[in-house]
């Protein structure tokens, strides 16, 4: 019986994709669709839940193990995601250029928040001045933390050198 039940895990693993490909971003498919997907850029636990819902595939099924069908569904909704999620979830918000709201996910988010940092620095907001200095952008505190420099605080040590150095001048 023990020789049988390897055989059966062995036919078992031929039906699994070890990878499954969205857009631009490769998904683990030994995980569950709802963990996997948030393996992407731009998709959280929420987002993905609303995903596999949108879908209509089990969310803690392997991602892996779903037929061409369901993975083409789960891929149709990530890209059309601004169609499921409401307005105030999205992550692209009334867009700068085109005033439109749409959720952004894969590498094309990176490239549009560089865009948005760039374009920033370029009209000198306050915003844009704060990250061509490299400081602190969202309103942190910048007095105690954030340093790039060296010691923070007292270096005791120079000072008790300093003081010998004074000492041994005066004798």
């Amino acid at each position: 019986m023990s020789a049988e039940e390897p055989q059966d895990d062995a036919a078992e693993d031929d039906d699994l994709r070890y990878f499954v490909r969205i857009g631009q971003t490769d998904l683990d498919g030994t995980k569950s669709v709802e963990r996997s997907l948030t393996e992407m850029n731009g998709i959280g636990k929420r987002t993905a839940r609303i995903v596999a819902d949108a879908a209509d595939v089990d969310r803690m099924a392997t991602f892996g193990r779903l037929e061409d069908d369901e993975i083409d569904a789960v891929v149709e909704v990530v890209e059309n995601l601004h169609d499921h999620v409401p307005a105030w979830m999205a992550n692209r918000q009334r867009d700068f250029y085109t005033g439109e709201t749409s959720h952004i996910v894969g590498s094309d988010l990176g490239q549009k928040r560089t865009h948005d940092v760039n374009r920033m620095k370029m009209i000198n907001c306050y915003k844009g001045v704060r990250h061509k200095r490299g400081q602190k952008v969202r309103g942190q505190r910048t007095k105690s933390t954030g340093r790039s420099e060296g010691t923070i605080g007292v270096n005791v040590e120079a000072i008790k050198e300093d003081m010998a150095e004074e000492a041994a001048e005066d004798e």
